[in-house]
C-alpha cells in the first residue's frame, strides 16, 4: 500500500514562502554588492559545475545546511557565525525557500531567498562564473 503524505512539497514551500523574505533576482543582484551579505548556493556541486555560479557565493549543499549553521555542530562553518544577511538560492527557488525557512527556524537572521533561484539571477543579468571542482588528490604510495 502506498504512503499517504499529509503535507506535500507544495504545502511545505507555500508555508516557507509565507514566513521568509523573498527577494527578486534584481534585488538580490543589488544586495550581493554589500559587504554584509552572503549569497549561499545550496545546489549540488554537479549543478554548479554544469550551470556556473554566482561569483563570491558560498556553496553549502542542502544536506549539510543545518550542520554547518549550528555552532555546536562538529561541522559548523565560521561563515554562518558572522553578523551578515544570508540570501539562499537553488536552481529555481523551491529548495532555497525551504533552506531559508529552516535557517530562520534555527535562529539564523536575517535570511532571505532568491525567488526563481539561479535561473532568475542569470536571466536578470546577474554575474555568473564557471566553476570546476578541485581535482581529487592523488597520494602516491
Amino acid at each position: 500500500m502506498p504512503q499517504t503524505i499529509h503535507r506535500g512539497i507544495k504545502s511545505l514551500i507555500e508555508e516557507a514562502n509565507a514566513e521568509i523574505e523573498t527577494l527578486s533576482a534584481v534585488e538580490a543582484i543589488e544586495a550581493a554588492k554589500r559587504e554584509d551579505v552572503v549569497i549561499v548556493d545550496i545546489r549540488d556541486p554537479r549543478e554548479i559545475e554544469r550551470e556556473g555560479r554566482i561569483p563570491g557565493a558560498f556553496s553549502c549543499t542542502r544536506g549539510m545546511l543545518e550542520f554547518w549553521i549550528d555552532p555546536a555542530s562538529p561541522y559548523a562553518k565560521p561563515i554562518f557565525q558572522g553578523d551578515k544577511k544570508f540570501i539562499f538560492h537553488c536552481a529555481g527557488g523551491m529548495r532555497s525557500a525551504l533552506a531559508a525557512k529552516t535557517a530562520q527556524d534555527m535562529g539564523l537572521k536575517p535570511v532571505a531567498h532568491i525567488g526563481g533561484g539561479f535561473a532568475a539571477w542569470r536571466d536578470a543579468g546577474g554575474a555568473v562564473e564557471k566553476w570546476e571542482p578541485k581535482p581529487a588528490s592523488t597520494k602516491g604510495g
